[in-house]
């Protein structure tokens, strides 16, 4: 800056450079990228209030600086990436329903990106990045996604409870029909063998025997409480005697 002309269209880098006293003073300017988080409440499409944090990464355009003296100041950021990146935000948001928002949060992101950095080189401005950090809904809105997923929980479970009920009732009907078999197949046997009775109670006597053995009891039965009486008549006679 000089005194006498103004503001300068050169631009100096760092190092060490000739000034005349009084007259001319430097403006220096941080020409690194810098943070700025903008936190905006905004409607969406289906009139659900969202509040997004976006956090920025800007530097000046090294080449327009003495525009950017001129008609910002050395406070840029303050002065353009709020006003900004809320209009952005605003603009974007209203485009997609509160579930896109996380759904399809990758394409509200890449639109934001897009309209913040053309914006910003309106005035001269380089966007590095631009993400969004936090997205918070409404507790109205919260309250009626997890009544929601109940909900749902409840159909999903109740639908396993009628599954779980047919089978248990299809397989009743297959026990109760190899039940039904099984006694006409053994009504058939005793018709047809009449040592099948016989062979039986001595299989129930074995088992009683088995059982008995394992127990640490001392016990004395007889032969009726094995059904192995053999002196009671058989219920299967030989026809020669």
């Amino acid at each position: 800056y000089s005194r006498i002309s103004g503001i300068k269209p050169e631009i100096y880098s760092e190092g060490t450079h000739l000034r005349i006293p009084w007259i001319e003073m430097p403006i220096i300017y941080d020409v690194r990228a810098k943070p700025t988080s903008i936190q905006s409440l905004t409607g969406t499409k289906d009139l659900q209030m969202v509040n997004i944090v976006c956090r920025v990464l800007s530097r000046p355009n090294q080449a327009e600086l003495p525009h950017i003296f001129r008609t910002l100041g050395t406070n840029y950021d303050e002065r353009v990436l709020p006003s900004i990146i809320n209009e952005v935000l605003k603009g974007v948001v209203a485009q997609f329903n509160a579930s896109q928002l996380i759904t399809q949060r990758d394409k509200v992101s890449r639109l934001i990106r897009e309209y913040l950095t053309e914006r910003a080189l309106y005035f001269n401005l380089v966007l590095d990045d631009v993400s969004l950090t936090h997205i918070t809904f409404s507790p109205e809105f919260a309250s009626a996604v997890e009544a929601k997923q109940i909900a749902q929980q409840d159909a999903q479970r109740a639908a396993f409870i009628v599954e779980r009920a047919k089978m248990e009732k299809q397989s009743t009907i297959v026990r109760a029909k190899g039940e039904a078999a099984s006694a006409e197949l053994i009504g058939e046997a005793i018709q047809s063998q009449p040592g099948f009775l016989e062979l039986r109670r001595i299989e129930t006597a074995r088992d009683i025997a088995q059982i008995l053995q394992k127990s640490g009891n001392r016990l004395v039965l007889d032969a009726n409480s094995l059904l192995l009486n053999v002196t009671e008549s058989s219920s299967v006679e030989n026809p020669k005697r």
